[in-house]
């Protein structure tokens, strides 16, 4: 019983220092892991092609999945983002190598350790290069994009990504499905335009 006692004391100690709260400090960007398994995750978005010859796709955990349109994401949100090169065939983009992955996770107080004038509420950054290590970026800069998505908890394709989810969602006839694999991101993009 004693040992029950100490391993679930350990869990929770371990869980609140994870979350950067009465046990630990604030993470800063660029200190937290890229997460190993985001690929087993929800498709947040897939396929979105930007002019710059790139393709994002974007992954987001269960706990970020669990929000509603309207809703913040709730502490302990994590959402994935790969950066692939593509190249253009006609007007479609397809993806080549993998060039960048960044991380955005959300915890209790998180941003305050965010510059003044920098601060996307509750979240941090962290961006990876293509084999896991830490790359080398300016978090003023992915700070800054974000800034002036406050009322969509600073997060790109908000809307978009509940209303492909719904439409998902409707195609399967599961509306309580949340995770959805890349195909049904397709379908429902196509079906939302």
């Amino acid at each position: 019983m004693k040992r029950l006692m100490l391993v679930v004391s350990t869990t929770v100690v371990l869980a609140g220092c994870a979350a950067g709260g009465m046990f630990g400090p604030a993470p800063k960007d660029g200190e937290l892991a890229q997460p190993s398994d985001y690929k087993s995750w929800p498709v947040f978005l897939a396929g979105i092609e930007k002019p710059t010859g790139h393709v994002r796709d974007i992954y987001i955990n269960p706990t970020g999945a669990s929000a509603k349109k309207g809703d913040v994401f709730p502490n302990g949100t994590v959402s994935v983002m790969e950066i692939y090169k593509a190249t253009k065939t006609g007007d479609k983009m397809t993806k080549a190598s993998l060039e960048k992955v960044f991380v955005m996770y959300k915890g209790k107080d998180w941003g305050s350790t965010a510059p003044e004038g920098m601060k996307t509420g509750d979240w941090v950054y962290a961006a990876f290069e293509p084999n896991g290590q830490p790359a080398k970026v300016d978090y003023a800069t992915c700070r800054g994009c974000h800034i002036p998505l406050a009322d969509k908890d600073y997060i790109f394709h908000y809307d978009k990504y509940f209303d492909t989810r719904k439409s998902a969602q409707m195609l399967n006839g599961q509306t309580g499905k949340v995770a959805m694999s890349v195909d049904e991101v397709h379908l429902a993009a196509v079906l939302t335009k």
